[in-house]
């Protein structure tokens, strides 16, 4: 690297002959600074700080449940798994969300946000201030202050003491980028647009299983309010029956009694049940982006819950590494923090910078009136300038300190994400596996509980058995009946949550704007936004389609 002399004496020495190549005296330093530009354009290759590199995360070669012959680990991932399921509301449901979620739209705006963000970071590259200046002032001077006895000596007079003054002018400074401070504002702030990418990603993958979760508990409240009311019917005819046999003398009240308790019972669990499928539909309805009420006709159609498809693909778990947006979006975000530290560090360096300023300055004080556009009017000052906050108290150390506390955080926060990342899939895996393995037993069971309460009630009404019998089978029955719903709901909010831990569904937004259309039209009505709206650019296109490989 060359040294500050050197740059010093180029200077010096470009600035030596005033009536360089003919020009008029005067302008020879102009022309002597420019070389300047050139001279630490090309020094301006030192960048300080450290670069990223990923951090090593822990995480296992394959998952526990990996030898299941329900689990696929040479399959891909189905990208759009929701339709697994065979359901055709569930797949209206995924696609109005994506077109109408709120919160969807807030992490698409934010990677507008980003790229703006950007766009001002590589603007710093380049001479930071570049001002034109026009004034035009009337000037009066004190009769009894010194100033006011200035000589014009040009013209051996006294300067009026009130005149015009006018002036046109052009300001520049160029802060070159000697340490690499602007590269690392752009290296960051790259990173930050191509994070809220990922997190827009991670809303993406987040969305669609709320969405499949959410309706599989609609689902699910349908069957268990279908369930109680067919008890109902059930537990009716049992009480008609111990009413009957109260009034003919063949048994006591309290066999009428105790089915009056287990009917009234039973119809109680309707109403809270009523009241969990209207909230779970509320749900469904704001993360359609639409008031409550709205999602009722979309949810016409057999009420069953969703039946989750016989094998699943789930991969190996480095695959998550790639595949999940919010473990790229951490590693994005310690990637921008960490050149943040060379921003920091670069400001216990020197800053070398070029400023000028040219312009016309005329009056008409004095003798003679001044022509503001005549060559007398021209004045200058250009040159280079160089700053050292030597005597900083440590304050410049310790900023570049924070910065790499925060940077460590993020290293921490990447690892702790894969962990997160892996102990998702693995308990989404462990509960999907179980509850596949527990739905054939909880099937024979409400089989049995069905047989049950036919034999009880034949018996009790043939006076074989007392009412008690009959109260035991048909409490048992509806709660197997309640269990098997249960179940079949595990199976399918697990499989819902393990697409959602292995990353998948973010990929049908892919080459789409994040921004809607009309929600465009509204903004460039309020500002000019360019191409800033439209469709993901090269960069982030890469990202959008291949997370993690950049």
């Amino acid at each position: 690297m060359r040294t500050l002399s050197s740059i010093i004496e180029v200077s010096r020495m470009w600035g030596a002959d005033n009536t360089m190549q003919g020009m008029k005296p005067g302008f020879g330093p102009v022309v002597g600074a420019l070389p300047l530009l050139g001279l630490l354009s090309t020094l301006a290759g030192c960048t300080v700080g450290p670069d990223f590199k990923r951090p090593e995360a822990a995480i296992a070669k394959e998952w526990r449940t990996q030898g299941d012959p329900r689990l696929l680990k040479q399959a891909e991932v189905d990208t759009q798994w929701w339709k697994s399921f065979g359901d055709p509301s569930l797949d209206r449901l995924v696609e109005l969300a994506y077109r109408q979620n709120l919160p969807l739209r807030i992490a698409g705006l934010r990677i507008v946000e980003a790229r703006a963000q950007l766009a001002i970071l590589t603007g710093r590259q380049y001479p930071q201030v570049q001002v034109a200046t026009g004034s035009a002032a009337a000037v009066g001077r004190s009769e009894n202050a010194a100033a006011s006895n200035l000589i014009d000596l040009a013209n051996l007079g006294e300067i009026d003491r009130h005149y015009l003054e006018y002036q046109l002018g052009f300001d520049a400074l160029w802060e070159v980028d000697f340490w690499g401070k602007y590269r690392r504002g752009v290296e960051s702030g790259t990173a930050g647009l191509l994070a809220s990418v990922a997190d827009y990603q991670s809303s993406l993958v987040s969305l669609t299983a709320e969405v499949a979760r959410t309706y599989v508990l609609v689902r699910t409240y349908e069957v268990l309010i279908e369930q109680a009311r067919e008890n109902v019917r059930i537990q009716e005819e049992g009480f008609r029956i111990a009413e009957s046999r109260f009034t003919n003398g063949a048994t006591s009240e309290l066999d009428m009694t105790q089915a009056a308790t287990l009917l009234e019972s039973t119809r109680a669990t309707i109403p809270q049940l009523e009241g969990g499928l209207v909230q779970a539909r509320n749900a469904l309805s704001t993360l359609l982006g639409q008031p409550t009420g709205a999602v009722e006709a979309l949810l016409a159609g057999p009420k069953r819950i969703p039946l989750a498809p016989a094998t699943v693909a789930v991969g190996m778990p480095a695959e998550i590494l790639r595949r999940r947006p919010d473990v790229r979006s951490a590693e994005l975000f310690a990637a921008a923090q960490c050149a943040r530290i060379g921003i920091a560090e670069a400001e216990l360096y020197p800053s070398f910078s070029l400023f000028g300023t040219i312009g016309l300055q005329a009056s008409n004080a004095g003798a003679a009136s001044s022509n503001l556009f005549s060559l007398g009017s021209l004045a200058y000052s250009v040159g280079p300038r160089i700053v050292f906050p030597f005597l900083n108290y440590g304050r410049l150390k310790n900023g570049v300190r924070v910065e790499d506390a925060r940077f460590q955080q993020l290293l921490v926060n990447y690892r702790n994400t894969v962990l997160k990342a892996g102990q998702e899939v693995e308990d989404s895996l462990a509960g999907f596996v179980s509850a596949q393995k527990a739905m054939a037993f909880q099937q024979a069971a409400v089989k049995a509980a069905q047989r049950s309460v036919e034999l009880a009630v034949v018996q009790y009404r043939e006076g074989a058995v007392d009412y008690q019998r009959v109260l035991d089978a048909q409490r048992s029955l509806l709660e197997q009946q309640n269990n098997l719903a249960q179940t079949s709901s595990s199976i399918a909010t697990n499989l819902v949550a393990l697409y959602k831990a292995l990353g998948g569904g973010w990929e049908i937004r892919r080459d789409q704007p994040v921004v809607p259309e009309p929600m465009q039209a509204e903004m460039e009505q309020r500002t000019n936004w360019g191409d800033m709206l439209s469709k993901p650019r090269a960069q982030e296109a890469k990202t959008l389609s291949q997370p993690g490989k950049q």
